[in-house]
């Protein structure tokens, strides 16, 4: 089969990265399974893998599409009327109840399906291979947060307030000691160190030293690869129980509560889970084969005529509040 998969972002991902390091493993993991890929996607992007054809932000998207295309996978909503038959995967949210997703739309957790009113997900996968092999036995030093520190839903200082809590020290991927962008902030205790914005090879390395994600987001997490990244490094997880966590994280592979006294006396109980279990089921479920062969499922149902949603999607009930509760 030809599929192309659209791309707003530069593929592969230089950093962090999320959506694009999804839309990467899962053109690298359809190749593998015999199947001709072509990324649609920003001047600057390569593969060793794929064609890549250059996105013209002012052509529309219909003309940029190779006729011998099967199907098209976007990765953002249509603007305009699509000629080929086509899946979308919705990768964040919106607080708009009136905007109506595609109904080919795929969304990316059963809790993001659900709020808005879909039954139509395919859990995000990575491909592991490209990840340092995790070290299961070695002794763990600190804690880490991972995820955009600059977004306060993202909660940094409810996972610094945790490990300090807990007299522990926390390693923070994803924000630097002063940040002006959100006010000026500067977080002035010896416990909390700041990574800054980091590489493959360098999370490789702090995950590997980690005692556990400390991830007390305030708002409803699409999915949240930093949790599968920490599992998959043996890293249970200690966070809220917003959006995808439920569904992501169990019992076994760590903890979640609204309550930093609650995941205070957690952290305080790390030693209690598997690295083990933890490395073995991100590895098993949230990997780019089984993300592929979902995703696989979609496109058949569309190349069948169907359509993924019986009506748009539309978020079903308004946020009032900018962040969910955390105390």
């Amino acid at each position: 089969m030809n599929i192309l998969i659209a791309s707003r972002s530069v593929l592969p991902a230089t950093f962090y990265g999320g959506t694009q390091r999804v839309i990467w493993s899962l053109g690298k993991e359809l190749n593998k399974l015999g199947h001709k890929i072509t990324f649609l996607a920003p001047k600057g992007s390569h593969s060793d893998f794929a064609r890549i054809i250059t996105f013209n932000p002012h052509a529309p998207l219909s003309v940029q599409v190779p006729p011998e295309t099967d199907i098209v996978h976007y990765n953002h909503q249509p603007s305009e009327a699509i000629l080929k038959p086509y899946v979308v995967t919705q990768h964040g949210n919106t607080r708009n109840t009136n905007y109506k997703f595609d109904r080919n739309t795929i969304f990316v957790s059963s809790n993001h399906a659900e709020r808005y009113g879909s039954q139509s997900f395919v859990y995000n996968g990575l491909d592991w291979s490209e990840y340092k092999t995790p070290n299961l036995t070695n002794e763990r030093k600190f804690f880490h947060f991972l995820g955009n520190a600059a977004w306060r839903s993202k909660n940094v200082r409810g996972a610094i307030k945790v490990t300090r809590s807990a007299h522990e020290k926390i390693k923070i991927m994803g924000g630097y000691r002063l940040n002006i962008k959100m006010g000026f902030r500067f977080t002035p205790y010896p416990s909390v160190s700041f990574a800054g914005m980091v590489n493959d090879q360098r999370k490789s390395t702090y995950l590997n030293q980690s005692k556990g994600l400390v991830f007390p987001i305030m708002w409803y997490e699409p999915f949240g690869l930093a949790v599968t990244e920490s599992l998959y490094f043996g890293c249970p997880v200690f966070g809220t129980p917003y959006g995808a966590l439920p569904e992501l994280v169990n019992k076994e592979v760590g903890f979640l509560s609204a309550n930093a006294s609650e995941l205070t006396d957690a952290l305080g109980n790390a030693d209690q889970y598997s690295k083990q279990k933890c490395h073995a089921y991100a590895r098993d479920l949230f990997n780019a084969k089984v993300m592929a062969r979902a995703y696989l499922t979609k496109y058949e149902k569309v190349l069948n005529g169907e359509t993924l949603n019986d009506q748009q999607p539309q978020l079903l009930q308004e946020q009032k509040e900018r962040f969910l509760p955390f105390n």
